[in-house]
């Protein structure tokens, strides 16, 4: 009998085990939201080249990672701060087009971020700047009634994979990333 239910209770490990989604710790998350900022699909940048204002204007990132500029063609920017895009853009005005190009490139409107699950209205949501998941909660809505309000999931991307952790509320969101608020069990 005891052989039978260490068995069963391996056997119910071993099947629960792959239903669980993988829970990270939440200081891969804090070092990444210490990080700077990378552009990414969604972005709107405005990109002004001084002294040529055909040239300066607004621009968004492209689900390829790129923006597409005057004589310069389309620039690959997914995955670079806003200083790298600037010298990248630089080097390509360069290459046969302006002698001394001085860019300048800043974060007009960040991509959105998502929320799912247990909020009055899910779904995609402009990002803020200062954004917690408390008030990535309240704009959606707040909580339903079943909603649990203790912690809430995120998936975020690092380094081009999708990392998901438990954080507390009061954790801060950046573009782009994923909250889904579980259901409460009592």
């Amino acid at each position: 009998m005891r052989r039978t239910l260490t068995a069963i209770g391996l056997a119910l490990t071993v099947l629960t085990s792959g239903c669980a989604g993988q829970n990270f710790p939440t200081d891969l998350f804090r070092a990444q939201a210490n990080a700077p900022y990378q552009l990414g699909s969604g972005d709107r940048l405005r990109i002004i080249v001084f002294g040529q204002d055909a040239l300066s204007n607004s621009y968004s990132v492209s689900g390829a990672g790129t923006v597409s500029l005057p004589l310069a063609g389309d620039v690959r920017v997914g995955g670079l701060t806003t200083t790298q895009a600037e010298r990248l853009i630089e080097t390509r005005l360069r290459a046969g087009f302006l002698r001394e190009p001085h860019v300048s490139v800043e974060v007009e409107a960040f991509r959105p971020f998502f929320i799912l699950g247990e909020v009055t209205l899910p779904g995609q949501y402009p990002f803020v700047n200062g954004m917690t998941a408390q008030k990535a909660i309240a704009i959606a809505g707040g909580y339903t009634p079943r909603g649990f309000q203790g912690s809430v999931d995120v998936t975020r991307s690092i380094n081009g994979a999708p990392v998901t952790g438990t954080v507390p509320l009061t954790f801060p969101i950046r573009p782009g990333d994923t909250l889904t608020v579980e259901e409460r069990f009592f």
